[in-house]
């Protein structure tokens, strides 16, 4: 029996650690290439009907198709140099896709607090809201 018991926590275990990571590595890949004002590999992350959701800060907006190029270019040359700290980043997925929540601080002379809010399918960012948080730079 503890065999047993044994053999279904290692399954149990394994099926999350399948089902953990590979958006927040996509997730944590999009907030470097951020940083790094990379904004090819930053659009290439989004799928076709995506939206980007920008609140608070001189981009806020909803933005879709080109205009998401648009507004991380905007981005890039505004914010050059910067460097991302990843305070916390939470994921949750399931067959249908995932989402990453993380708390980021972007720097460079400026401190720019982010509430992120990453939603994946299939391997591409479908939904994404970038809160301006204030209270993150505390």
């Amino acid at each position: 029996m503890k065999t047993l018991l044994a053999a279904i926590v290692l399954l149990a275990a394994g099926a999350s650690a399948a089902l953990a990571g590979p958006a927040g590595d996509l997730a944590k890949a999009h907030i470097d290439a951020i940083a790094r004002g990379d904004t090819a590999a930053v659009t290439a992350a989004y799928a076709p009907s995506a939206t980007l959701h920008w609140i608070g800060g001189p981009l806020d907006g909803a933005y879709t198709g080109s205009a998401i190029a648009a507004t991380w270019g905007k981005f890039a040359k505004a914010q050059a140099g910067l460097e991302a700290t990843v305070l916390d980043m939470r994921e949750s997925m399931n067959p249908k896709g995932a989402t990453v929540v993380a708390d980021v601080v972007f720097a460079n002379d400026n401190k720019i607090p982010v509430r992120y809010v990453m939603v994946f399918r299939d391997g591409k960012l479908t939904d994404e809201i970038w809160q301006i948080d204030p209270a993150l730079a505390k």
